[in-house]
């Protein structure tokens, strides 16, 4: 054995093919001859093909797939050895979904021929070509990669999960090749292989009991009952849509109630077919079309991403077609699934082919408690468990939310319980799990961090409590008042007021009371100079608010949103932002647990319509602080900051006319920057520190401004 320097090989004719450069003496020295086998050992041990090379005689050149094999980096050394390689009679391997799925293990079986494997090595599809084994075919195992993956198959890796023999082995083209938990060399297997997940019992589909009983009915009536169709002028076939929130459960409804009739479950994940060039993917879906042995549901799933209404791909016709056909097969039905419906080819939802849907609604807290029941049914819970309480605590969440929850809550349990014999799971793990998982509706959004904050650390501000309560909190805490009284709750509530005062604070403190999640956007931040792009975000930020409600949607800055229409000079941008504004608050389908509250210090420039009834109907002015509001500011301010005894704050208060809520925090934080830059080592700020930070921060509020809201307000009050 010899210890050699490793070094990244320049060539790209032996990238992540399994080869190794060394130089003509080190060859001799070791007894080797070209394409021989070597051991390499560095902080872990791998194997490779060894090759004659032009480096120095200190080097090993490498791949970098073989460096990670080897644990190692650049530079680093290691020891080479001949080694005598076995044939495989068996190996299996792990890789991607897209490579698992697109893959069948004969395929794999001829990339892997004529490399040298060792267990727990990563291994690309690239084919061994620099020496190809006798019998090989490079190019057709090339087209055939090509065609099953598409562009982005020279990127796989695939890790070697087990061999047998043990040790370095090459594979052979009686190798025995298998997918880890998937199909091998051997079996017959259709070209597009489904998902054979055990499927969750009816019974478990909780919040979804109506949608399983349709669509069971229908499987039905398609199955064994088609000639009492066919009879009342009915075709016997069947095609569905099931659209809803993502991870709300609508593959495994399918799945439940196909297992349910005794019908097999052909899965397509239409995204990893959208990635395909355009013959590979229209082959695949033709092959898992036929695979379909009747009784059968084929479920092809995030249909969108294969089938979208804008810019539809030149494959569309042909997928389509298939689906047609696949329709018209006694036996099969087609089910299809998205959680953007509205993102669907039209064509698809044409009456001969899907037309028929069922909407999975977004669970609710009681059906949230039933879910975690039935997950956690066989996880070992403390006596202090209340899913009650944790249903309360996540609104929006839907059962794969839910999922991540409980594992998040057993990793905290197994943290917090590590030398236990009977772990458990207790409140504090489940709640602290809330801190780390977001409902998937929340993902893409920008949301206000509460800090724990609530209504009750806000002080004074009693009026202004109390509108946002009633209009924010009561429709979501007690539905049921209002419709015993007959009356819709409020829609919206714009605040205004002047800069720095706490319109923002506000918000947040209410989300905390209120448990709810905050979908926040800046009124520019909609704004796009494309024409549709504005409307479009608009109708996404509602539609992620109605998949995330209970829900606020707080639009800062909304004068820059929606401004009085006809006065505007982008081309008409603004005017179609207000229409679709206006359309999502009334519009035909009402919003439901979802509350708009806008802020802005400029009220009069914002669309009249918008300050309607139904739309933010209820406008609160948020005054600047009095003397009295500026004191339980600077306390608030100050709660961490060790005052002197000469420092006096409702006196201080008393003399900061003009000071917003912002301009006394900052007035707290400068003053102990003063004590800091005279003495690194300040135990206290003192009165004089205080006065020097006066010099600095100024009042911030201009009274021209202050006058104007005041007016605005009076006016609003008078009519």
């Amino acid at each position: 054995m010899i210890t050699l320097t490793a070094r990244l090989s320049p060539s790209a004719l032996d990238t992540r093919r399994g080869v190794v450069r060394l130089h003509p003496e080190v060859l001799d020295a070791l007894g080797l001859r070209a394409w021989d086998a070597v051991r390499l050992t560095g902080a872990r041990v791998s194997a490779a093909l060894a090759a004659a090379g032009d480096g120095p005689p200190g080097v090993v050149l490498v791949d970098d797939v073989t460096l990670s094999n080897l644990g190692v980096t650049e530079g680093s050394e290691v020891v080479v050895a001949p080694v005598e390689v076995a044939a495989a009679r068996a190996i299996t391997v792990a890789g991607s979904r897209l490579a698992s799925t697109a893959l069948t293990p004969e395929t794999l079986r001829m990339a892997l021929t004529g490399k040298v494997l060792t267990v727990g090595d990563a291994v690309s599809l690239l084919p061994q070509d620099l020496a190809p084994p006798p019998g090989s075919d490079v190019s057709a195992t090339r087209r055939k990669l090509s065609n099953a993956i598409g562009l982005t198959w020279t990127n796989e890796l695939l890790t070697i999960t087990s061999a047998e023999p043990p040790g370095p082995v090459a594979v052979q083209p009686t190798t025995v090749v298998s997918w880890r938990d998937g199909a091998r060399t051997g079996d017959p297997a259709p070209a597009e292989a489904p998902r054979h997940p055990d499927a969750v019992p009816v019974a478990d589909l909780i919040g979804q009991q109506d949608a399983a009983k349709r669509l069971a009915e229908w499987l039905d009536l398609t199955f064994t009952r088609p000639e009492l169709l066919t009879r009342l002028g009915a075709a016997p076939r069947l095609a569905a849509l099931v659209s809803g929130p993502e991870g709300v459960g609508k593959t495994t409804l399918v799945r439940a109630v196909a297992h349910s009739v005794g019908a097999t479950t052909t899965e397509i994940a239409a995204p990893g077919i959208a990635v395909l060039e355009a013959n590979a993917a229209a082959q695949r879906l033709a092959d898992a079309i036929v695979a379909a042995q009747a009784p059968a549901v084929l479920l092809l799933t995030d249909v969108e991403a294969l089938l979208p209404a804008t810019d539809p791909p030149p494959v569309a016709t042909v997928v389509l077609e298939a689906l047609k056909a696949a329709v018209a097969r006694p036996g099969v039905v087609l089910v299809v699934t998205s959680a953007h419906p509205e993102a669907i080819d039209p064509r698809l939802r044409a009456p001969e082919l899907v037309d028929r849907e069922l909407v999975l609604p977004l669970p609710d807290a009681a059906t949230r408690r039933e879910l975690l029941r039935v997950l956690l049914r066989d996880v070992p819970l403390d006596a202090d468990v209340d899913l009650q309480a944790v249903a309360d605590r996540t609104p929006g969440f839907v059962a794969a939310d839910l999922v991540a929850l409980r594992r998040e809550a057993a990793v905290r349990s197994a943290l917090r319980q590590r030398a236990d014999d009977e772990p458990l799971v207790a409140q504090q793990d489940l709640i602290g799990a809330l801190d780390t998982v977001r409902p998937i509706s929340m993902s893409t959004s920008d949301t206000l961090r509460t800090g724990g904050l609530t209504l009750d650390d806000v002080g004074d501000m009693v009026e202004v409590k109390q509108a946002l309560t009633e209009a924010a909190l009561w429709p979501l805490r007690y539905p049921d008042s209002f419709a015993r009284l007959g009356v819709a709750p409020p829609r919206g509530l714009l605040l205004y007021g002047p800069p720095g005062c706490g319109k923002t604070f506000l918000i947040r403190a209410l989300a905390g009371t209120g448990r709810l999640n905050v979908l926040s956007v800046k009124g520019a931040e909609l704004m796009d100079k494309f024409v549709g792009e504005s409307e479009r975000a608009v109708r996404e930020l509602f539609r992620r608010a109605a998949e995330a409600a209970p829900a606020l949607v707080f639009l800062d800055e909304v004068d820059a949103l929606a401004p009085r229409r006809g006065q505007s000079a982008d081309s008409g941008v603004g005017d179609r932002v207000v229409a679709a504004l206006l359309t999502e608050l009334d519009g035909v389908e009402p919003l439901r647990d979802v509350i708009v509250l806008g802020a802005t210090n400029r009220p009069e420039l914002i669309d009249p319509a918008l300050l309607r009834p139904g739309r933010l109907e209820r406008l609160v002015y948020v005054p600047p602080p009095d003397a009295d509001a500026r004191a339980e500011i600077l306390r608030a301010s100050a709660r961490n900051t060790p005052l002197a005894a000469d420092v006096d704050l409702p006196a201080l208060a008393a003399e900061l006319d003009g000071y917003s809520a912002a301009d006394c925090a900052a007035l707290i934080r400068e003053a102990a920057l003063t004590a800091m830059r005279e003495d690194l080592a300040a135990a206290s700020v003192t009165a004089a520190h205080l006065a020097t930070a006066r010099k600095t921060v100024r009042p911030s509020l201009d009274p021209a401004q202050l006058a104007s809201l005041a007016a605005y307000a009076e006016s609003r009050q008078r009519a």
